[in-house]
């Protein structure tokens, strides 16, 4: 339920039967302007999510309902709402879309339209140059949505309000046989390329920590694991270049995806062109970095933004699971690398010992939110016949809050990668827990090629690999004690198979795989 406070910006008040109101109830709420509820997201919720039975009044406890009487929606949500909460976005971001952004966008459109028709002879050039007096104005939020609360419809607002700076007559043409979606599709596209932009820094950044930790920790050895069991010696390096990798990979499938969503579209109604020459779409897009969308009908097609909310799930798996990974890392049982603690840091209101992975846990809970949204925008690829605006409530959702939610998370991530603390003897320490274990493939392979068959060869190495299991044997002095071992293999040669940088010789070779050169 809507609670409604002091209203002065609509000179509306909400009633409840009976001589008092909830203003006069709840007193608290009288310092609360609706036209300021976005700088205050704390007051947003006491204002307007506190269910009336919660209310400390006699009124509240009245089994009655109340209206807003000439208040619509927009005027306590302003559209489109703000991306997220602070807590998980960076300004930068944020401010792409902001509606202050957003309409300056809209008259960037429309006057650049407006030039195209006037070079066309379809409007008198001084009114196309009229149009540009608006350039630099701070367009007036609260009164679009004043305008917008009584049209239903926020381009036309716009339009209104456009009119009401440069002069109605002067705004005549503006808009010439276009339709909204070519204004709102364009901005929407503008806005993508803009927060790609944005998360292509991010990933650079988080690229440029991964490089750096892999030449760090390039011969540092650490146990590699499969199924979470201590599997082969691997280096830290390593891992840091195989994230580094899978990152690369996903910087290429932005760029990709930035260029799908490039696109604008000016081309009326049902996209036939039929009031509106092609030729401003072509100026359009030209003037605001776009290629023209080869075919819409009143829409862009949704593929492109299918593709590009998808690669955006694709790049929040991939933070996951470098996450994942120095999750477990910091495991107290595993301990070879933890997030920087810094000082005055509190682990936990209980437990005065912790120092928990809390960014890394937090860097997985975003990745989930980032990857909900991309079923939705599969979702908006199907629309009506030539549209239907279906897609348009999701978009403005998923718009602003996948993309700020994993701009936050790429900075997040690169900052645990820049200061994670890495402990190499712990890693030399986890790697030789099970007393030479994980050198049983060298021995198994050694074997068979001194003669013996791959299943007795199976078999001796087993047998000695799980005394070290059950008992805390040591492997390869249960090796150079089988008879049948060493019968095979001499014990300077089961020695040697106990070589460690046997599994490092090829570190340089991946390297430059990875990283060129």
């Amino acid at each position: 339920m809507i609670l409604a406070a002091n209203l002065p910006s609509f000179g509306t008040k909400a009633r409840v039967p009976g001589p008092r109101t909830i203003i006069d109830c709840v007193p608290m709420l009288k310092a609360h302007d609706c036209g300021k509820i976005w700088e205050d997201r704390v007051a947003c919720a006491a204002v307007f999510c506190t269910p009336l039975p919660t209310l400390p009044c006699r009124a509240a406890r009245l089994s009655c309902s109340f209206s807003l009487r000439g208040v619509s929606e927009r005027q306590f949500f302003p559209s489109p709402r703000p991306p997220m909460i602070p807590r998980y976005s960076r300004p930068d971001m944020v401010a792409i879309w902001s509606a202050e952004s957003r309409f300056k966008i809209w008259f960037e459109i429309e006057a650049h339209a407006c030039d195209a028709q006037a070079a066309l002879g379809v409007i008198p050039k001084a009114n196309a140059e009229a149009v540009w007096r608006a350039k630099g104005v701070d367009f007036n939020v609260a009164r679009i949505d004043e305008i917008e609360a009584v049209t239903k419809h926020d381009v036309i607002a716009f339009l209104t309000h456009l009119s009401e700076i440069i002069g109605p007559d002067e705004a005549r043409f503006v808009h010439q046989g276009m339709t909204s979606s070519d204004v709102l599709d364009t901005t929407f596209n503008i806005q993508l390329v803009r927060a790609s932009d944005l998360l292509l820094i991010g990933l650079d950044r988080l690229l440029a920590a991964l490089k750096a930790r892999a030449y760090e920790h390039k011969d540092t050895l650490r146990i590699g694991r499969s199924h979470g069991i201590h599997a082969e010696p691997t280096t830290m390096g390593l891992t840091f270049a195989r994230f580094y990798a899978e990152m690369a990979r996903n910087r290429a499938r932005l760029v990709a995806a930035r260029a799908e969503v490039a696109t604008g579209a000016i081309s009326g109604a049902v996209g036939t062109f039929a009031n509106i020459d092609p030729a401003v779409e072509a100026h359009v897009c030209k003037m605001l970095g776009l290629t023209p969308e080869p075919i819409s009908t009143q829409v862009i097609p949704r593929d492109r933004h299918a593709m590009f909310f998808a690669t955006l799930g694709v790049i929040a798996s991939s933070i996951e699971n470098v996450a994942t990974e120095i999750r477990h890392m910091q495991r107290t049982e595993v301990l070879e690398a933890e997030e920087f603690f810094s000082p005055g840091q509190k682990g936990s209101s209980a437990m005065p010992h912790k120092r928990n992975p809390v960014l890394t846990e937090n860097l997985t809970g975003l990745a989930r939110l980032v990857r909900g949204m991309v079923i939705p925008a599969l979702e908006n690829v199907a629309l009506w016949h030539e549209r239907d605006i279906s897609h348009s409530s999701v978009e403005r959702m998923i718009g602003p809050d996948a993309t700020v939610t994993l701009d936050f998370a790429l900075h997040r991530l690169a900052g645990v990668v820049e200061k994670l603390v890495v402990y190499p003897e712990n890693m030399a320490k986890n790697l030789n827990k099970f007393k030479g274990l994980v050198m049983s493939q060298r021995v198994l392979l050694a074997l068979t090629q001194a003669g013996v068959s791959r299943e007795d060869s199976y078999r001796l190495v087993q047998r000695a690999a799980m005394k070290v299991w059950e008992i805390g044997a040591d492997f390869k002095t249960e090796l150079l004690s089988d008879p049948e071992v060493t019968a095979a293999l001499p014990p300077a040669e089961i020695e040697e198979k106990f070589d460690l940088a046997y599994h490092t010789r090829h570190v340089d070779t991946i390297f430059a795989r990875v990283f060129g050169g």
